[in-house]
């Protein structure tokens, strides 16, 4: 039956419905994972919020931690088509959409509704010898990396990959600091270490700005 049940075939209104029950399910599950933690949240937490019954989130889900996957695969693919969507936009030089890593991260930790990644927090909370959900996490921020590779290559910067390491780690520096300071500010810093990196800054000014941001950063 082409992975659908006999109720699906005889009323289409049925997969709706699961389409419906699985989205508001992804929905609850995100809001209240990333705001009060996964541990912290149990199953009847999440189906209050969605409206659906335990039944519907064991059988679309499996469990709860299927749940916690599927939540992660939606929220990666979700962060990185605005993230890599916003660096990328328009025609502009590769050295200036990578100048664009720290604007767009100052914007999202400005939300309301910053949390933090969710990934780095579902790797903190779990036990640290969990091989799915590490997995998971580097797969999105693999994908994440090679298009800033890609753009280093694309300016002619020396060694693009440990570039896009050294930017990765910016990134994720600047995510923690930003979640537990509530200030957005912290992507400044980040930025100015960026510009050093790309060699954006004059060389006299070089070794002040990264003093400058280092000591920021502490």
């Amino acid at each position: 039956m082409n992975g659908k049940s006999v109720a699906a075939e005889l009323d289409p209104r049925a997969t709706g419905d699961a389409e419906s029950a699985r989205k508001r399910l992804l929905d609850a599950a995100t809001e209240l994972f990333c705001r009060y933690g996964i541990n912290a949240t149990g199953v009847d937490a999440v189906i209050d919020e969605a409206g659906t019954a335990k039944t519907t989130l064991y059988r679309i889900f499996g469990s709860k931690e299927g749940l916690i996957e599927a939540v992660l695969e939606q929220e990666g693919e979700r962060w990185r088509d605005w993230f890599i969507g916003g660096i990328e936009a328009g025609n502009a030089a590769p050295r200036t959409k990578l100048m664009r890593i720290f604007t767009l991260l100052k914007e999202w930790f400005s939300e309301e509704r910053f949390y933090g990644c969710p990934f780095i927090n579902a790797i903190g909370e779990h036990d640290k010898a969990d091989e799915r959900l590490r997995a998971i996490t580097i797969k999105h921020k693999s994908m994440v990396l090679s298009r800033i590779e890609r753009l280093a290559a694309e300016a002619e910067l020396p060694n693009p990959a440990a570039l896009a390491h050294q930017i990765g780690l910016l990134i994720d520096g600047a995510i923690i600091a930003a979640m537990v300071t509530r200030n957005p500010k912290v992507a400044d810093d980040a930025g100015a270490v960026l510009r050093v990196l790309l060699g954006n800054e004059p060389h006299r000014k070089q070794g002040a700005t990264r003093r400058r941001a280092v000591a920021a950063a502490l």
